[in-house]
């Protein structure tokens, strides 16, 4: 039937018909989810659920409802749900692997802001990070804090110094003990250190 209509009404018409159609596509998901919000309100306050509940049901079933209607409206644009779908797979699949590969260095990089703004130690102050309450662990004077390590000098029983690079994450898995000023003192024979401890 469109074969009869003049060329000009034709080419309107491949124009017109696609929008119209993604029009309703909108109109029909914004529907859905209005119902859906209040089907999940009256479920959650007759069930007696928590509000939090009603509000993640909300934001989870909108979620789904306009990735469906983008979907339906690309498709009615000619780009194909295969291609999309390989596409988002893939750059998926490779943000996971440099996520994952990343991931330690990202999380030293976080407990650096962490150890700055909370400040559990300074530089130059005597610490000793804990394995537990009853083993001793690492400890030293602070010399300095990068990104990614604080580097801890240590003194050692023949007089020699050595130097300790601890992962900046390290800090906030284990105690730490934290001298003011003086250097850390030796252990007394019954294994309690003599320090001021610092919060």
């Amino acid at each position: 039937m469109t074969e009869r209509l003049p060329s000009w009404i034709q080419e309107w018409l491949t124009v017109v018909v696609p929008l119209g159609q993604v029009l309703l596509i909108l109109l029909a998901a914004w529907l859905l989810r209005a119902v859906t919000r209040r089907v999940v309100d009256r479920l959650c306050t007759r069930r007696g659920f928590p509000p939090e509940l009603a509000i993640a049901g909300r934001r989870v079933i909108g979620f789904l409802i306009y990735a469906a209607a983008l979907l339906l409206v690309l498709e009615r644009l000619g780009v194909s749900g295969t291609v999309l779908w390989t596409a988002f797979t893939g750059f998926a699949a490779v943000g996971a692997v440099a996520f994952f590969a990343a991931w330690s260095v990202l999380s030293n990089i976080f407990c650096t802001v962490l150890i700055l703004t909370t400040r559990p130690f300074r530089l130059y102050d005597h610490i000793e990070i804990l394995e537990n309450g009853e083993k001793p662990g690492l400890k030293g004077r602070v010399i300095d804090v990068n990104l990614v390590y604080t580097t801890l000098q240590e003194q050692r029983e023949d007089g020699s110094d050595t130097v300790l690079r601890v992962p900046n994450n390290l800090f906030f898995q284990r105690t730490v003990r934290r001298w003011r000023t003086a250097p850390a003192p030796p252990q007394t024979s019954a294994g309690e250190p003599h320090s001021e401890f610092a919060g």
